[in-house]
């Protein structure tokens, strides 16, 4: 079967899970209300892509290109970026709940997590160097040998990074939330003083 390619498409209200989209290369396409829980999306090219209000919960994404995506508002639970394409691996997510997905060893710099939920997500030997979280959601999520070096997080919360574990150099953080640098030391922070 040979394989599309689709450009300047726009995809409204659909449901991949019960027919399936043709795997291929999407540019410039925009899914809008789609739902892609449990969808395979393995070996498919998304370059300058939208998704908006999708649900992409639990979706296979083995050799999977993102470049250029955006994401906005999705519900994109339990996904595996680690198996993903990684040449020119690039997205921002804005609006979304990623909580128990996987980053793990993946390089992103640069990306831009925009009021996301990052519950439990396993960001361990990632490169995020450069990047922004702006008010995300960090609880229980985890950071082991990762790279946040002049990564911004002053607007997030709920984190818990080890800086012995972690290259933290010139990452900012704001001082209401830097107890989450100092949690594993076991010591009491009055936020009150």
């Amino acid at each position: 079967m040979s394989e599309a390619y689709v450009s300047d498409q726009n995809y409204t209200q659909l449901n991949f899970v019960e027919s399936h989209l043709q795997i291929g290369e999407y540019e410039n396409c925009t899914f809008q209300n789609c739902n892609f829980e449990y969808a395979d999306l393995s070996q498919f090219k998304f370059t300058d892509c939208e998704f908006v209000d999708c649900n992409l919960s639990m979706t296979k994404l083995i050799g999977t290109a993102f470049r250029d995506v955006i994401f906005k508002d999705c519900k994109m639970f339990g996904m595996h970026f680690d198996d993903c394409n990684e040449f020119g691996m690039s997205f921002r997510f804005e609006g979304c709940a990623l909580n128990n997905s996987v980053f793990y060893k993946t390089t992103i710099k640069r990306t831009v997590f925009k009021n996301c939920k990052l519950i439990e997500v396993d960001f361990a030997e990632c490169d995020l160097s450069n990047s922004i979280f702006s008010n995300c959601d960090f609880s229980g999520a985890t950071f082991e040998r990762t790279n946040l070096e002049k990564a911004d997080l002053r607007t997030s919360f709920n984190y818990t990074i080890n800086p012995d574990s972690n290259r933290l150099k010139k990452t900012k953080f704001s001082l209401s939330e830097i107890h989450g640098l100092l949690r594993r030391f076991d010591i009491e922070i009055d936020k009150n003083s």
